[in-house]
């Protein structure tokens, strides 16, 4: 359904990204953002399925500064590898490309953003600290934690799952104390990356659930 495409950040650094349209006239756009595995099988058919919802999707490959076109999968081996991109994190790299695909769809009408793992984090301090969105969801993301205390610019929605090995629920409770402002669910069942049907710790009904509420918050918030 969707193509490659080059994007141009502020700082002239060129970086790939895959985008999904619509079969009809888009009804606002969602930028998505990749957890450590890369714009890979899994966040292009996230792209996709926001493209089915209507949306243009764009999902911009924050690792290319790193290692251009890398993509993953699953196994051990490939999360172990991936790692290594999150061992020194660049935020404010990484937000600049963001913004360079906020940009890149904001003529299709409201602007949002759902990142996932990594991503989650990046949607979060895209929501408070750059232009253009009108909402952001953000799924396990792993460092909110650390920047609770910023206010996010627009709506924000967070999902989180209660058996999540990476985020203790003490985060969680602390992100919700100082962030009073944005929606925030947990999912008893659901542990790390419960929305990737491509990986060990999916979680069908949880995922199902999140989407739900992904789209109905979208909606709400970018109609």
């Amino acid at each position: 359904m969707g193509k490659h495409i080059s994007l141009t950040a502020a700082d002239n650094h060129q970086l790939g990204a895959y985008r999904a349209d619509p079969q009809g006239p888009a009804k606002g756009a969602i930028v998505v953002i990749q957890e450590i595995f890369g714009v890979n099988t899994h966040i292009r058919s996230v792209c996709d399925r926001f493209a089915a919802e209507g949306y243009l999707a764009l999902a911009p490959a924050l690792f290319d500064r790193l290692q251009p076109n890398f993509e993953s999968g699953y196994s051990p081996d490939e999360i172990a590898n991936a790692r290594k991109f999150i061992a020194n994190p660049d935020w404010e790299a990484m937000l600049r490309d963001t913004q360079a695909a906020i940009e890149a769809v904001k003529s299709a009408g409201r602007v949002g953003i759902v990142g996932f793992c990594m991503g989650g984090t990046v949607a979060f301090l895209a929501a408070t600290r750059l232009a253009g969105l009108s909402a952001a969801v953000c799924y396990y993301g792993g460092r909110i934690v650390a920047v609770a205390d910023e206010k996010p610019r627009c709506a924000t929605e967070m999902h989180f799952g209660d058996k999540d090995q990476s985020i203790p629920m003490s985060d969680v409770a602390s992100i919700k104390e100082k962030r009073p402002d944005c929606t925030i669910y947990v999912y008893p069942e659901a542990g790390h990356g419960f929305h990737c049907d491509e990986r060990a710790s999916y979680h069908a009904a949880s995922a199902n659930l999140a989407w739900d509420r992904t789209q109905q918050f979208l909606k709400t918030h970018m109609s």
